[in-house]
């Protein structure tokens, strides 16, 4: 029966997800609210396939934080990364450069408001992607990072990103540490019914030293992972 759920959600999630990236350079070239309006309708389908196809229900702990956050979330699969447009209104997302390269996907991410992150650029490259979220911020909106860098198996701690701590220490802004269980039902080929649960962490205030953020934010995060 997974076998068989699974199959159903890749051809009804991204066969429907592929036109939705076509949809999207239409909406590109009309202006920006048609291409959020896109990017939610994608949201809410990958919601849908989840809880109709897959049986698989997302559970959310805590309050999720309004203003200017910086928002530091475990990576356990590619969920959260397509949830995030669900979970916050229009948010700001730190992904991997790779990811702008693919055709028509990428440059709507631009458009979007994605900030591309090259680990292997130097300072250039961080001083453009901290300039870009600054301004992100002054639009009002969350910006979203994943501190693991990568997607991790679930029960997984690894260390944190050497640039979660500069991102935190040049923006200046509080975290809000959420956990994410996605791994278990999520991160496999058959997928699983079961239950997804956000565990919003208490918000981790601005200006500490780098051993700190790391200690409570690595805490946070992987509150779930056992």
């Amino acid at each position: 029966m997974a076998f068989l759920r699974s199959l159903g959600f890749f051809a009804l999630c991204y066969g429907f997800s592929a036109s939705l990236v076509v949809a999207s350079g239409i909406a590109v070239a009309i202006g920006r609210e048609r291409l959020r309006s896109v990017v939610a309708l994608w949201g809410n389908w990958h919601r849908w396939c989840l809880r109709s196809v897959l049986g698989i229900e997302i559970v959310r702990e805590g309050e999720l934080p309004e203003g200017p956050v910086l928002i530091a979330v475990k990576h356990e699969s590619y969920f959260e990364a397509i949830d995030m447009p669900r979970l916050f209104r229009f948010p700001t997302v730190f992904a991997k450069r790779e990811l702008f390269l693919i055709p028509g996907w990428g440059y709507s991410a631009r458009v979007y408001g994605l900030i591309p992150v090259a680990r292997d650029k130097g300072a250039k490259a961080l001083r453009e992607m901290i300039k870009t979220a600054r301004q992100r911020v002054s639009e009002g909106r969350p910006l979203v990072i994943f501190p693991e860098g990568t997607r991790v198996e679930h029960g997984a701690k690894p260390a944190l990103q050497s640039g979660f701590a500069g991102t935190y220490k040049l923006l200046g802004l509080p975290v809000v540490p959420i956990a994410v269980n996605s791994g278990p039902v999520y991160h496999r080929l058959i997928k699983r019914p079961g239950t997804i649960t956000y565990r919003i962490g208490e918000t981790i205030p601005a200006g500490l030293k780098r051993a700190d953020i790391e200690d409570r934010e690595h805490a946070a995060i992987n509150a779930l992972s056992t």
